[in-house]
């Protein structure tokens, strides 16, 4: 994958299909440790440790309608060939933490990508999930939570195309001052 949000919303997906309620994703910028680090976290039904052993394979899926996943395997691959490391911890009933850490310099780091389209949506697709995003970046940061956002909106669904649309806008404009504090 050329982008690191399409690697986020097949993971997140990945815990949707785990039956997760709240889903968080941190994406971590640390430019003085030359590093890009992207953990979700999610509170579906886990793996047990057979399964956590070998959902790395790209021949290992839990879907019955293929059999190969390339997810998470891309995922890690990705990481590894930047310089970085993959991590995952899992355990049944409990949940799911998965994190890619990348040097952030590396050429062979995939770009982000648009992480505000993906995120709305998977929230548009999944709107009884909590989904929370928080992105750091020095010494800025962005916070976004959807039962923040639920309860401004009051009685307007959350996957209304107007509310999706300007949140959005609200995430790209966030993303878009960390930047600009930093250049």
């Amino acid at each position: 994958m050329k982008e690191l949000s399409l690697h986020i919303l097949d993971i997140v997906q990945n815990s949707i299909r785990a039956k997760a309620s709240k889903i968080e994703l941190r994406i971590t910028e640390d430019i003085d440790n030359n590093q890009f680090e992207i953990q979700i976290t999610d509170n579906g039904i886990g793996m047990d440790k057979v399964f956590l052993d070998k959902v790395t394979s790209p021949f290992v899926t839990s879907r019955k309608t293929r059999n190969v996943g390339l997810g998470i395997s891309l995922l890690k691959q990705n990481a590894e060939q930047s310089g970085g490391f993959f991590t995952i911890n899992s355990e049944s009933n409990k949940g799911t933490i998965i994190k890619a850490v990348f040097e952030h310099q590396n050429i062979d780091r995939p770009i982000l990508g648009d992480v505000a389209g993906t995120m709305t949506l998977l929230i548009g697709a999944n709107p009884q999930i909590h989904f929370i995003y928080l992105h750091k970046k020095e010494l800025e940061q962005f916070y976004f939570d959807t039962e923040e956002v639920k309860n401004e909106i009051d009685t307007i669904p959350i996957q209304h195309p107007d509310i999706l649309k300007a949140l959005k806008e609200l995430i790209n404009e966030n993303l878009n001052d960390i930047k600009a504090t930093i250049n």
